[in-house]
Formats: C-alpha cells, sequence, structure tokens
C-alpha cells in the first residue's frame, strides 16, 4: 500500500500532462463531451493499474493486458472505448453501479460520478492488483468482490447500472436480473451472426427488457465466463 501510495506521489504530476493529451486527442474529437466523466479521465491515474513494465502503455489508445500470477489476462478497454461506453451509461450520483472485470480502472473512474461502485473480478491476484490501485487513489465508495463473473453479485443487488468490461457471446441473463427495474446494461456483443463486435446498451423499464441500443463498433476479447458454449451436432 504505502509502496503504491509513493508510486502515485512520484508519477502524479508527470502523467498528468499525458492525462490531458489524452482526454484532449483521444477522447473529446470522438464525442466525449460529458465534463464530470472527462475530469474522471484527466484525475485518475491508469498507470497504477499496470505493471511498472506497461505503464509506458498507460495513455495510449489501445487495450492493454493485465496478467495475473496464474496467467489470466485482463484488458484494460482503450480510452475512447471505455469513455464512450461510460457516457452512453449515463451514471448519476445516486447510481449503485456493477463493474465485471476492468482490472480497477473504471472502477476508479466510477468512484468520482456514481454513490457506490461494486467491483467483481475472478481472479484473486488480478483482485489484489485493483485493490492496491484503488487503496493508492482513495476510492472508498469502491467495494470490491471475488466470484464468477457471469454470475455477478447478487448480494449488493440491485444495480442501476452495469458494465462489462469485454465481449459477451453469452452469459447476460443474470446480470440482467440484477438490474433496478429501470437500469442499464452495457457491454460488447456482437448483434447480428457473423456482424462486428459492437458497444451496446441494454435497458429495463418497469423491471422488463426495453430493447438494446448499438453504440457503436468495439472489440474486446471474451471476458471469462462469457463464452458461447459450443453446440454439439449428431
Amino acid at each position: 500500500m504505502l509502496d503504491m501510495v509513493a508510486r502515485v506521489a512520484k508519477t502524479g504530476e508527470a502523467t498528468a500532462t499525458l492525462r490531458h493529451t489524452m482526454v484532449e486527442r483521444q477522447l473529446r474529437p470522438f464525442d466525449v463531451t460529458d465534463v464530470p466523466l472527462l475530469q474522471r479521465f484527466l484525475d485518475v491515474p491508469r498507470e497504477v493499474f499496470l505493471s511498472d513494465s506497461l505503464s509506458p502503455l498507460a495513455y495510449s489508445d489501445l487495450a492493454v493486458a493485465v496478467k495475473s500470477a496464474g496467467g489470466r489476462k485482463r484488458n484494460l478497454l482503450p480510452p475512447l472505448v471505455l469513455a464512450r461506453m461510460l457516457q452512453a451509461a449515463d451514471i448519476q450520483a445516486t447510481d449503485k453501479a456493477l463493474v465485471i472485470g476492468g482490472a480497477g480502472y473504471s472502477a476508479a473512474l466510477l468512484a468520482g460520478l456514481a454513490g457506490k461502485v461494486v467491483a467483481l473480478e475472478c481472479d484473486p491476484d488480478l483482485l489484489a492488483r485493483a485493490k492496491s490501485g484503488l487503496d493508492a487513489i482513495g476510492g472508498e465508495n469502491v467495494q470490491l468482490e471475488l466470484g464468477p463473473l457471469e454470475a455477478g453479485c447478487r448480494a449488493s443487488a440491485p444495480y442501476d447500472v452495469i458494465i462489462v468490461e469485454g465481449h459477451a457471446e453469452a452469459g447476460l441473463d443474470a446480470l440482467f436480473e440484477q438490474l433496478t427495474p429501470d437500469g442499464r446494461l452495457l457491454a460488447i456483443v456482437t448483434p447480428e451472426p457473423r456482424g462486428g463486435q459492437q458497444a451496446v446498451r441494454f435497458e429495463r423499464q418497469a423491471g422488463r427488457a426495453a430493447g438494446e441500443r448499438p453504440l457503436f463498433s468495439a472489440n474486446a476479447p471474451i471476458l471469462d465466463g462469457f463464452a458461447q458454449a459450443p453446440e454439439f451436432i449428431l
């Protein structure tokens, strides 16, 4: 914890310029206009959620893969993709949000936008890394949970918004059931067979499914627990 706090203090001022460049060149020119959201991208140091070897990539426009001690990978979405998803989620200060995956960075962003954030991870090492980063930047309203990603976190449900940080071929039903009656869920899916991946906002109204809204093209690896079960042909 102390080492991470020292790291934030040491790099924070230097990387502030990089965060400003990221916002001005990657986010604003591509229709990310929500002022509180942009401020979170300016405030939260992305590098503290990466290893030292990956920190030079913190403010690139690429996805960055974080690897656990056991070899499991978790991808931080490219900043623009994540920013556009969070903007489309329309986060309110009174919302309770559930983040699936994300390596802690998206939960840190949401900590300054939503009233309560629950971050779910299925790998103990990745969860510990996320905790280290969140502790260093003061994410007091983030609750970290360990468990299967596709199961969500029923103990803390319902959620006004759920963010799935990765490609979901299947497995969203259990999460959808954990939304508030008028909640929304955002994930990267393939809406049409043989079509491309897209970020999509799924909505409920009065406790019932109320359709889905494709937002923009986006690609991500399949998240643990969200792969389509293989079909057996006799």
